[in-house]
């Protein structure tokens, strides 16, 4: 969700084409103190699916209520068009690391939610930079907080590839130098602080690719952390471990809306629930 350099990490040639799943999934997805049913800094990176869980096959097509995302590359967006185009949620970039505020937070924040949306922040992660706690505090002071007011969405974790090497990533520099139980802990001492200031899990967005790759079994929020899902491919089979379901799914990085073009996997009602708590 990087944008102002737009580096577009350029995965290679899907081997596979992303199958779908029924929409009755809706039913199954159950979160602690946000039950509800399915459906950076400034780079931008293209997020081609990747089969690296065999035998996980979704069925799940871009249903749902059509959203984006923006960051300060965005500058000052226009919500009224937005909106009018059909766009009913945003997410927000409010702050990378622990040394970076998006200057058009404001504008975009308040200005989206004054239009009509229901809208949230996300932070993008920096595991290179400092704790997982460190950096969900520093998110919680500037923007990222949660309201059970029905229009603010729980806050957003961006853990995914490292943005000081992009493409030319060695593995390891993808992964940011870390083991997976180092990265498995970075995201859970987010998690536990996030929750802890807000009464809420955060949303965690990601690749399959990043996630299997870097985190792997260590990291299992399934049942408590809504995903965001980031593919840019016409189906969805694959999910970072133990998701079975997206509850976001960002699909474009330009289209109708400004910004990054997602969708939320059910009803307006349900995405109202989820803001609501």
């Amino acid at each position: 969700m990087r944008k102002a350099i737009r580096i577009k990490l350029q995965v290679q040639a899907m081997a596979f084409h992303c199958s779908i799943f029924p929409f009755l999934l809706l039913s199954f997805l159950s979160i602690p103190a946000q039950s509800f049913s399915l459906n950076t800094s400034d780079y931008m990176y293209t997020h081609d699916c990747h089969d690296l869980t065999a035998g996980r096959t979704l069925l799940q097509t871009r249903a749902g209520v059509p959203g984006m995302d923006v960051s300060s590359h965005q500058g000052n967006v226009n919500w009224r068009t937005a909106y009018n185009n059909g766009a009913r949620f945003a997410y927000i970039k409010a702050t990378e690391g622990t040394g970076y505020t998006n200057p058009y937070f404001s504008q975009q924040y308040v200005g989206s939610y004054r239009t009509g949306f229901i809208r949230g922040a996300y932070h993008f992660g920096r595991p290179d930079i400092s704790n997982g706690a460190t950096q969900a505090t520093y998110f919680l002071k500037n923007g990222g907080r949660w309201s059970s007011d029905g229009r603010t969405l729980p806050g957003a974790l961006d853990i995914e590839y490292n943005p000081s090497c992009g493409s030319s990533c060695t593995p390891a520099q993808k992964c940011y130098n870390l083991r997976k139980q180092e990265l498995g802990k970075w995201i859970q001492d987010f998690v536990n602080t996030y929750r802890k200031g807000t009464g809420v899990y955060p949303v965690i967005y990601s690749t399959a690719d990043w996630y299997n790759t870097c985190v792997g079994t260590y990291g299992d929020f399934s049942s408590v952390c809504p995903f965001w899902l980031a593919c840019y491919c016409p189906r969805v089979t694959t999910y970072p471990y133990n998701w079975k379901v997206y509850t976001f799914w960002q699909y474009a990085d330009s289209g109708t809306f400004p910004g990054d073009q997602n969708v939320f996997n059910g009803p307006y009602s349900q995405l109202q629930k989820l803001a609501k708590g």
